[in-house]
């Protein structure tokens, strides 16, 4: 699929990107940074998955490929595969985010469904995401803004999809998201000339 990168600008809700162009994470990088605050905000990656669930594990593994990364950061990172976040955990998670950070801007992550046609498709959107909406679970919206990656097909069967998606897909996707967080933070830190800060992943609940 021959998808080119889509403006997002005051005229336009979504970012949209095909997560293989050679340019993708530099493209979806630089789209970020233009909607990151300006000031003091603590900025905040929500990476939310589980690795028990390949579709799933999208978050978490681009948690990790972040961290890897930017072992220092001005960003704060909550989400990896050595302490997802999850279903079990997020509603704790956003409110240890809020008791812990004035007024902070968080950046959600999370696998989503679609179209056959957008399988690989990276999506930046403004608002929050809705976790486990594909599987018609109440769980609390994440982010300022969020970016989400289609995995597989929604419509029939979602849970069994996200349990029998590629894993191949599922990390080049995560790795291309994991790379522009990580050169989004260097932009961001170039424009604002904030210090760096010794990355630590922040501890979760209910890791099982």
């Amino acid at each position: 699929m021959n998808l080119k990168p889509k403006i997002l600008d005051r005229n336009s809700s979504v970012f949209r990107v095909l997560h293989k162009q050679p340019d993708a994470a530099a493209s979806l990088a630089k789209q970020i940074v233009r909607l990151l605050p300006t000031g003091n905000r603590p900025i905040v990656i929500v990476c939310i998955g589980t690795d028990r669930s390949t579709g799933d594990a999208l978050g978490p593994i681009a948690g990790s490929k972040f961290r890897q990364l930017t072992p220092k950061s001005s960003f704060y990172l909550y989400g990896n595969l050595d302490e997802p976040v999850h279903a079990l955990n997020l509603e704790d998670t956003l409110s240890n985010i809020q008791s812990k950070f004035d007024n902070p801007f968080i950046i959600g992550i999370d696998a989503s469904l679609g179209r056959t046609k957008n399988i690989g498709v990276l999506n930046l959107k403004e608002g929050p995401v809705k976790p486990g909406a594909a599987m018609n679970k109440q769980l609390p919206e994440v982010g300022d803004i969020h970016i989400t990656g289609i995995v597989n097909v929604s419509g029939f069967m979602e849970f069994f999809v996200l349990q029998n998606t590629r894993l191949n897909l599922v990390m080049t996707m995560a790795e291309t998201i994991g790379s522009s967080l990580a050169l989004a933070e260097k932009l961001y830190v170039r424009q604002n000339r904030f210090p760096k800060i010794n990355l630590r992943v922040h501890h979760t609940k209910n890791q099982n």
